[in-house]
């Protein structure tokens, strides 16, 4: 059982998609895609929520991990797999 994973993404973003790569290859079987180029209000409350304006920005669970160099940086940090855990 890993953690619920929502992702703010746009359907052509790179690191959203190595992103989710990674999150695969921990087995994670579902992430919550919240696509911001189809609904740009959603735009507008991830920047209010994490104080960015790029994508992907991830949460796991409830806690907000940042981007892809945030997850990447977790992952080799070993914090990733206790986080997806809980």
């Amino acid at each position: 059982m890993t953690a619920r994973v929502v992702m703010y993404s746009t359907g052509v973003c790179p690191y959203c998609m190595m992103a989710e790569r990674l999150l695969k290859n921990k087995g994670v079987e579902e992430i919550e895609k919240i696509r911001i180029d189809l609904d740009p209000q959603q735009r507008d409350i991830m920047m209010e929520k994490t104080g960015r304006r790029t994508v992907p920005q991830i949460y796991i669970g409830e806690t907000h991990v940042g981007g892809f160099d945030d997850l990447s940086a977790l992952d080799r940090s070993g914090g990733l797999d206790p986080l997806l855990q809980a």
